[in-house]
């Protein structure tokens, strides 16, 4: 038996976002996520299937995420943006042909925008297949999450809303995996008193949360956070380790910060002149970021130093090989206090692996890779731990979130508080309708339909973005647009609105096997 447990878990979400129209630029977020984070992440798992390295990871695929990348539409597009992303990569290579290292950072994005295309034509566009493929194998345990990744906390007022979230989100990971799920992403890892009874009336066996939610529990935690606690409803809930977290998030003492590292602001969408990009800015017209950065971080200022490929990769892996280091300093010192192996759980949003964090899956497969060979830790999930040590305390996690500060402001403050009193009242109407029995089938769709409309509007996307200030009027129109859809559905069920609901059928398909009962 190894001294100790490292517990590493992606988060993969993004809104549902799906125009009718073509060109949006909300839609790219799903664009840019599957070039620089999710292919990344496949390509690296292949590589340590390849190796015969006994990796165990956990990632959450939320619900969103899911129907977006099944939707044969949004794939069409992709395939369409993809080739104009080629485009630019070939403008760039000839253009920097002979202006060192701009060159070889520009052939590298080529190369990996190649590797994308390759690779999506070897799934066939069939990007959940390999997720289940790593599941099958072992490598991978897949997490559930809520429906619309909805900030359940601030549904205490509607728990008929929380449950909702919790079914729905448990409905589709059966829909598209095909088995039951053991764990839980909260979204935000946000907990407050009772969501674990809506968790273990679904079969689940754990959550993430923050640190302070174990530490603040109602019984002082005898291993504090490197052993989970049973919850009154008999859910374990496992608290985030501090150091793992802040080595990698930090902004101030985390990796990404290294000056060598790829600045993320830096782009040549800003650069260059208008008339040489106008083909990847359009039709939206207006400027972007397209990727294609050839600057390092250098400094806290704004002057800015060339990229070298080569010396972010070798960093990339020297901080693997401290992160890993680390983490066995922390399970020697803790296995010397504990009567039992301790567990860091290290959670974190996929995203920051290559989409923000350009050389981040690089860092993420060499530390797969060394903590599988360490003989200090071993890699496994939440449910692997709780197979191992089946007997753990029984307390209260305190109410809590990873969002700043760790409770609710973010979700809860002067730009976005305006919304709750209308998510509330909706889900009080949709409760008292889903209670009438023996609807005709008519109005059952039609139903369906508003279940669909005040899921989306509950995504907990909406508020932090309104909190961020960026997009935030494409936020607010989210918001007001399924508001008003619900009730438009909802207020008079005996006035024919056929087309109405067949167009949002269309325009909002998510959760094609709903039932709107779920809010009764």
């Amino acid at each position: 038996m190894k001294k100790g447990y490292l517990a590493i878990i992606l988060h993969a979400h993004l809104p549902y976002i799906r125009h009718l129209s073509d060109g949006d630029l909300e839609e790219e977020w799903l664009y840019e996520a599957i070039i620089e984070t999710y292919i990344p992440l496949l390509n690296l798992l292949e590589n340590l299937e390849a190796e015969r390295v006994p990796v165990r990871i956990g990632i959450s695929l939320t619900p969103p995420l899911l129907n977006m990348l099944e939707d044969k539409t949004l794939l069409k597009r992709f395939k369409k943006r993809l080739e104009v992303y080629l485009e630019l990569a070939d403008k760039e290579v000839k253009r920097t042909e002979r202006t060192y290292p701009f060159n070889e950072t520009a052939q590298l994005y080529k190369n990996n925008l190649l590797n994308v295309k390759a690779k999506f034509e070897f799934f066939q566009g069939d990007l959940i297949a390999p997720f289940k493929h790593f599941q099958s194998v072992g490598m991978v345990e897949l997490l559930a999450s809520a429906a619309t990744h909805g900030y359940l906390p601030l549904m205490d007022l509607t728990p008929n809303c929380q449950k909702a979230q919790i079914v729905q989100g448990v409905s589709e990971y059966k829909r598209f995996f095909g088995v039951d799920p053991k764990g839980f992403w909260l979204p935000e890892c946000g907990f407050s008193p009772g969501i674990d009874t809506f968790l273990a009336a679904n079969g689940l066996r754990y959550f993430i949360t923050d640190t302070h939610a174990l530490l603040h529990a109602n019984i002082k935690p005898r291993y504090a956070n490197y052993a989970p606690i049973y919850t009154p409803g008999k859910v374990a809930a496992f608290g985030r380790d501090q150091e793992s977290s802040k080595q990698v998030w930090s902004a101030t003492e985390g990796y990404p910060g290294d000056y060598d590292y790829r600045d993320f602001y830096r782009d040549i969408g800003f650069d260059l002149d208008y008339e040489y990009l106008h083909f990847i800015l359009e039709p939206v017209g207006s400027r972007k970021m397209t990727g294609f950065k050839y600057y390092k971080i250098t400094s806290s200022s704004d002057y800015k130093e060339p990229y070298y490929p080569a010396t972010a990769r070798a960093k990339a892996k020297l901080h693997a090989a401290n992160f890993v280091f680390n983490r066995e300093a922390q399970v020697n010192y803790l296995a010397t206090i504990t009567d039992r192996p301790p567990i860091l759980v290290a959670p974190y949003d996929a995203e920051l692996f290559g989409h923000w964090w350009f050389e981040g899956p690089i860092f993420l497969e060499e530390v797969l890779r060394l903590a599988a060979n360490s003989s200090v830790l071993e890699l496994v999930t939440p449910k692997d731990y709780l197979e191992y040590h089946p007997t753990n305390q029984i307390a209260i996690p305190s109410a809590s979130s990873w969002g700043y500060n760790g409770y609710n402001e973010v979700w809860l403050e002067g730009s976005n508080d305006w919304i709750y009193p209308h998510l509330h009242a909706a889900g009080w109407h949709l409760a008292n309708l889903a209670a009438q029995k023996d609807l005709p089938q008519s109005k059952q769709r039609r139903l369906n339909q508003a279940a669909r409309e005040l899921l989306l509007a509950e995504s907990s996307d909406w508020a932090f973005i309104m909190k961020t200030g960026t997009f935030a009027d494409y936020a607010r129109k989210r918001t007001k647009e399924h508001l008003a859809n619900f009730w438009q559905l909802t207020t008079n069920l005996d006035q024919p609105l056929n087309d109405l609901v067949e167009k949002l059928e269309k325009l909002n398909p998510i959760f094609p096997e709903i039932d709107y009962r779920i809010f009764a």
